[in-house]
């Protein structure tokens, strides 16, 4: 069985700890990690650097699946260091998180981007001193009039949102496999070339 220093990958889902935050879409980040470790059976244990963290394999590549206990806002402190720990470059990092200007379940990969807007990932940046990574972007929308975006992001997910947003997390999941096993060129390919729609469900 792999340990978690043979990891080949960190992939960090952002979102903020605690169980007022866990339906927010805020928290859409946690929610791919949760995603991906039930696919394969693990559960999160705590770690150093204020995270939870689980080792799992995809296609045979060991992979350490990462939730930051930090608050979105400080959360470079543990993805750095847990990047350092295993050696791995930040080519080999991946940041899974909301984003407002996207429309709700739309997903869009980026890499080598600035945070637009982001505070969680403008810590990551800050905290490795670079922005060659690969991010998943997942739409959570804009806020409606009168709302501001602090108040959106951090509001529970609306039920009319609720079965776009998780089949988005399903999605997000298999781009986080296929950027690992295909690279970025055919993820980005196949993962931003439309908005999502109700077929993709079923793909």
């Amino acid at each position: 069985m792999a340990a978690i220093g043979d990891a080949h990958w960190l992939v960090a889902g952002l979102g903020n700890p605690g169980p007022a935050y866990v339906r927010t879409r805020h928290n859409v980040g946690f929610a791919v990690m949760e995603r991906l470790a039930a696919v394969a059976a693990a559960g999160f244990v705590s770690g150093p650097f204020e995270s939870q963290l689980t080792l799992v394999s995809l296609s045979s590549v060991p992979v350490l699946l990462l939730k930051p206990q930090t608050f979105m806002n400080r959360s470079g402190a543990a993805v750095a260091g847990w990047l350092a720990r295993l050696g791995l470059p930040p080519a080999r990092l991946i940041v899974v998180h909301d984003d407002l200007d996207l429309p709700v379940g739309r997903l869009r990969i980026v890499t080598a981007a600035g945070p637009g807007g982001h505070r969680g990932v403008g810590s990551i940046q800050e905290g490795l001193g670079t922005a060659d990574f690969a991010r998943i972007r997942v739409g959570i929308g804009r806020p409606e009039v009168g709302e501001d975006a602090a108040g959106h992001v951090l509001a529970d997910v609306a039920p009319e949102e609720s079965a776009v947003l998780a089949d988005a997390v399903a999605r997000a999941a298999d781009a986080v496999r296929s950027l690992i096993l295909e690279g970025p060129g055919p993820a980005m390919n196949r993962y931003n070339a439309r908005p999502w729609s109700a077929t993709d469900a079923s793909e």
